[in-house]
Formats: C-alpha cells, structure tokens, sequence
C-alpha cells in the first residue's frame, strides 16, 4: 500500500463569510473593504464603469419592434465555381454539397445555403437552392437550371388554418 495514493477523506468546507466572528472572517467588513458598490453588493454584467462609457446594450444600433435582441443568421454562401465540380445533370441540394465535402456538414447549412456569383461555371445542373442573380445568369448560362425556391424569413406568419 502506497500511502500516497490513498483517497481523501476529509474535506475543507468553504469560509462562510459575513457570518459573525466565530465564521472565520472577521464580522464587519468581511474582507470586502469598506464603502462602494461592491462592498455592499454585486455589480451587474450591464455596468462598464466611466472608463469604458456606455455598456454594450447601449452602442447596439436603434432596431424597432419584438425581435429586436434576436440574433440575425445569415445563410453560408457558395460561390458558382464551386459547382464545376459536380458531375453534370446532377440536382444541387444541400446533401449534395455535403457528399462532394463543398459543405463541412449538415450542421453548417441549418441556417441555409445561398449560391452566389463567384468565378465560372461550366457545368449544366439543376440547382434547387436559393441563389443570386448573378449566380443565376451563369447557371441558365451554362446549361443549367434554377428552381424557385422559397425562403421562410423571420417575419413570415404561418396560418394553420
């Protein structure tokens, strides 16, 4: 038996502080100094003092109505010269782009897929993704298609009736 590998049985509980003299830390200021705001409470995480100026929720630009703390996302983009890869006649989707390892993974499209109008293609395909017009032009250019496709935004109500 090796004596320092043995378990710990004791343990040290934490210094309750602000808890009298027999507490362990002194009753009256309990090592929190004397005066000011974080001797008698916590600052909030809002607050950035005189040196930093206004806190963060007061330099985000003025944005009217309900969502407007709702973070933004953009779709990822892939640019056209990419889909010179693809073999020809295939119909472009995102598993697609995912399988020819265009998109790292699913995870990476969950706030969608755009093509855009980068480089050249050459290629005939038939893409069923959201896509620029420029992008547009040189897909129906080369051959290839591109189906409407709609898009649901965050401002679109849905009716179940």
């Amino acid at each position: 038996m090796n004596l320092a590998q043995l378990p710990s049985i004791t343990k040290r509980t934490k210094k309750r502080v602000g808890r009298g003299h027999g507490s362990g830390k002194g009753a009256h200021t309990v090592g929190r100094g004397t005066k000011g705001r974080r001797a008698r409470g916590s600052v909030g995480p809002n607050f950035f003092g005189t040196a930093m100026g206004a806190s963060y929720i007061k330099r985000l630009p003025l944005l009217r109505g309900k969502g407007k703390l709702k973070a933004r996302v953009k779709p990822v983009g892939v640019n056209v010269s990419y889909l010179s890869t693809l073999p020809a006649k295939s119909t472009v989707d995102v598993a697609l782009l995912v399988k020819h390892h265009i998109l790292s993974s699913l995870d990476e499209a969950r706030n969608g897929v755009k093509i855009l109008g980068g480089g050249t293609i050459t290629v005939a395909l038939t893409v069923v993704l959201p896509a620029t017009s420029g992008a547009r032009t040189k897909i129906e250019k080369a051959g290839g298609t591109v189906e409407k496709v709609h898009v649901p935004t965050a401002n679109t109500k849905h009716n179940n009736a």
